[in-house]
């Protein structure tokens, strides 16, 4: 149903938007700090569950309206490129704030339970805006309009950034339950990284805003 190129330039495409962080990621992190290494691995869950909860949302709505109409796939892709661009430029701009808020670490902090933490997880991954833009823009190009079953060919390719953020978000999570010490000693650390991703967020927009649609 999906040919073997489109799946593996999607994956592509998912590896570069999953390995900048973004806000799931720096939640993750910020619950290792705080929490250690199982709450984190519980967020991580929680996150991948929220994104794919984008995935059916865009397969069975947004992605039927994208089959037929060429103008609301103009508008979608157009729209999800500028704020990939305006996510990059807020991203580099307080890069320092949000390093801030996103890591603090408050020892006294009530333990949370593994299912609670799971739903939080929920929470940011589906309303994170960095992943209602990716399904919702670039997802669309990469599906067979021809081969049909449109929303299907959606929820197949959805599981590919699902997969990919599962691991990559456990592992950002491991890391810094193992490394509370270290990120907690500079705040420029994160900094540096949310920097580094901003510029690149914006490099993904330019690319989706010229990336024609394929029928």
């Amino acid at each position: 149903m999906v040919s073997t190129d489109r799946f593996l330039a999607f994956a592509v495409m998912s590896l570069l938007v999953i390995v900048v962080p973004g806000p799931s990621v720096l939640f993750v992190i910020g619950r290792a700090l705080a929490h250690g290494r199982r709450t984190a691995v519980a967020t991580a869950i929680g996150n991948v569950f929220g994104s794919y909860l984008l995935v059916v949302a865009v397969a069975v709505g947004v992605g039927s309206l994208v089959e037929r109409s060429v103008t609301v796939y103009l508008v979608v892709k157009l729209a999800g490129a500028a704020y990939l661009v305006l996510l990059g430029v807020q991203a580099f701009r307080h890069r320092g704030e949000l390093n801030a808020s996103a890591i603090a670490v408050r020892p006294g902090e009530p333990a949370r339970g593994d299912l609670r933490t799971v739903l939080d997880g929920v929470l940011v991954g589906a309303t994170n805006p960095k992943g209602v833009v990716f399904f919702a823009a670039v997802l669309p190009q990469f599906v067979d309009h021809a081969a049909g079953r449109v929303p299907l060919q959606m929820l197949l390719l959805g599981l590919v950034p699902i997969s990919i953020g599962l691991v990559t978000d456990t592992l950002w999570g491991l890391t810094a339950s193992a490394a509370r010490a270290w990120f907690a000693r500079s705040d420029r650390r994160l900094s540096l990284i949310g920097g580094a991703g901003g510029f690149t967020m914006i490099g993904l927009g330019l690319t989706v805003a010229v990336t024609g649609r394929a029928d």
